[in-house]
């Protein structure tokens, strides 16, 4: 492992902070979404619908915040996303208080995709740029498997916190709680967060900005092969990924057999909290395993595919729980895989721009996943979805297989390399 000094420790250390307190402030609602979707009178099919469209404000908005970003600071980025996720959260919480009709929750979910694309990319490129600059050349995994145990703590907590609060008082109340830790995070990014190691550049108008970030994103995103095929198994992987997240709340309160027991839907929150903090631990010590990073993603997409599958069939609460954890693990031992991989071969300048393309080619796969998944529950129940969604899975394993094939150095890179990704990079051409 690359020597890590004190300027690159204090970098870890306000990343980390920042990734506590944005995913306490996000898992707050974690547990009882779809179950607070439903309750302000909303179909299955319309609250995976209303997911859908907050997907939809991620693919809209990634790319002019990428201009954000890029254009005027990792740092503004953070604080614009920390107010707007606070502002859109409190509109949906009005929403349900007055049970409002579906198009208003449309308009709402997408700017609380708006909020979390100003997060996008950014928070990571900062990392990155900012580590490479305080002289850091140690590999990535490890410094995102710390940052996957950190957030599955925080989501531990949150997620546990608020099932039972809502059980305790109302639906409402963990979303309320949500908007004072956002503005406190506010606060916390005001004081410590600085650009190092990264000088935006303002000096193009908004629109050519725009268009420039957009071919940045397809010069060293889609037009380099390796990290296209990444890209291209995103809409399939996180697509699938949301809708099971969501949709276990109420297929482990059906199997419970308790429709109000909301801190049950907190504590299956819970349990992929506790799974991230495990496979953050291992994500560095299953890279050991094999060979390329690519490899690491093709097993857990057919691990993951095949726990959904047996996930859909079984009728047993606790069995369904044990899959869960597992499924959970696979996916977040990955993570960090696949985020290691994707830095090592994007130039800084494009660092952000890139990042937040990849979110948005995972969010285009959820706004068509989602809704047909939730119609899939409302024809054929729950369990019936999530094998479905294990199949659609699958189809993300040709373009990973693809992404291997490439031979890129990033792929065969271990902790301790010098990184693959270097400025003045020039993608190959298909």
């Amino acid at each position: 492992m690359g020597s890590v000094n004190a300027a690159a420790r204090r970098i870890q250390r306000i990343y980390l902070t920042l990734t506590l307190g944005n995913t306490l402030a996000a898992s707050f609602i974690w547990g009882v979404n779809t179950l607070f979707l439903l309750d302000a009178g909303l179909s299955s099919f319309e609250a995976f619908a209303a997911n859908a469209f907050f997907t939809l404000g991620m693919v809209l908005f990634e790319i002019p915040t990428g201009v954000v970003a890029d254009g005027w600071g990792r740092r503004t980025s953070f604080l614009l996303g920390t107010i707007t996720l606070a502002g859109s959260t409190f509109l949906y919480y009005l929403l349900w208080l007055y049970h409002s009709p579906f198009w208003a929750w449309a308009i709402v979910s997408i700017l609380l995709g708006l909020g979390f694309t100003f997060f996008s990319g950014a928070v990571e490129a900062w990392l990155v740029d900012a580590m490479r600059f305080s002289g850091y050349e140690g590999g990535l995994e490890g410094v995102f498997g710390r940052a996957q145990m950190v957030s599955g703590v925080a989501m531990l907590v949150g997620s546990v916190a608020g099932g039972v609060i809502a059980q305790a008082t109302n639906l409402g109340v963990p979303f309320l709680i949500r908007v004072g830790v956002l503005m406190v995070m506010f606060g916390v990014a005001f004081w410590v967060m600085r650009d190092v190691g990264f000088t935006p550049e303002r000096s193009r108008h908004p629109l050519q900005a725009t268009k420039g970030v957009l071919t940045a994103s397809i010069d060293n995103g889609l037009k380099n092969p390796p990290v296209r095929y990444v890209m291209l198994a995103a809409p399939f992987t996180a697509g699938v990924g949301i809708y099971v997240f969501y949709a276990l709340q109420p297929f482990l309160l059906d199997l419970f057999g308790d429709p109000k027991a909301y801190s049950i839907a907190g504590l299956a929150a819970a349990i992929v909290a506790g799974s991230q903090v495990l496979g953050g631990w291992l994500a560095p010590r299953i890279r050991l395993l094999f060979r390329k990073r690519s490899s690491v993603l093709i097993a857990s997409v057919s691990v993951s595919a095949a726990i959904l599958v047996v996930l859909g069939i079984t009728k047993v609460f606790w069995v369904a729980l044990l899959l869960l954890a597992v499924w959970a693990m696979v996916a977040a031992a990955a993570t960090p895989v696949q985020q290691a991989y994707l830095n090592d071969m994007i130039p800084s300048k494009q660092r952000a721009t890139v990042l937040s393309f990849a979110s948005l080619m995972g969010s285009s796969g959820g706004i068509v996943v989602q809704p047909v998944l939730g119609r899939a529950a409302d024809i054929y129940g729950y369990p019936a979805s999530l094998a479905i969604g294990g199949l659609i899975e699958l189809i993300a394993l040709p373009f990973l297989v693809a992404s291997r094939r490439q031979n890129a150095p990033a792929d065969s890179a271990r902790d301790g390399d010098e990184p693959a990704a270097v400025e003045g990079l020039t993608p190959e051409t298909p």
